[in-house]
């Protein structure tokens, strides 16, 4: 158990360093917190409980703690997401939050293959698109101008 949290805690501080270099919302504890945190909802919600469930003979299922981590970092991550007249921002930030809770389900859960795979195409994927665009710049706005400055247009 303790190596699904240190691997939990490697890939998702990984991806929280990406991040900090970037100097982003969310940083190398934001994400390392997010990812270890849901390791350990799906190690308690896998065997936290099995003691009670031999005692009583109760079944109850462990997924339902899973959905609620998903409900959570949901709510996390529109905390991230800020709208600036008609830009929206902390998009990519609130993804990445998404993804390291779903890396920290999956090393609490020991499917060691996909939390591997994702961990090596989530950074490459984030720093190619920065990369896309000329100097990282963000991509600008097709709305016109006179729009962007608050002309309204209603009939008089």
């Amino acid at each position: 158990m303790l190596l699904r949290l240190a691997i939990s805690a490697g890939l998702g501080g990984a991806i929280g360093f990406e991040r900090e270099l970037r100097e982003r919302q969310a940083g190398l504890r934001t994400h390392l917190v997010v990812c270890v945190g849901s390791a350990l909802f799906t190690l308690v919600s896998a065997y936290g409980f099995e003691d009670f469930f031999t005692a009583t003979g109760t079944r109850i299922d462990p997924t339902r703690i899973a959905a609620q981590i998903v409900s959570g970092i949901g709510f996390l991550g529109a905390g991230a997401i800020i709208r600036q007249g008609l830009s929206v921002r902390g998009l990519t930030t609130a993804a990445t939050l998404w993804l390291v809770a779903a890396i920290g389900m999956a090393a609490g859960a020991g499917y060691y293959s996909p939390i591997a795979s994702s961990a090596v195409i989530a950074p490459r994927s984030i720093a190619s698109s920065s990369r896309s665009r000329p100097g990282g710049a963000r991509r600008r706005s097709s709305t016109p101008s006179s729009v962007r400055a608050g002309a309204s247009y209603r009939s008089r």
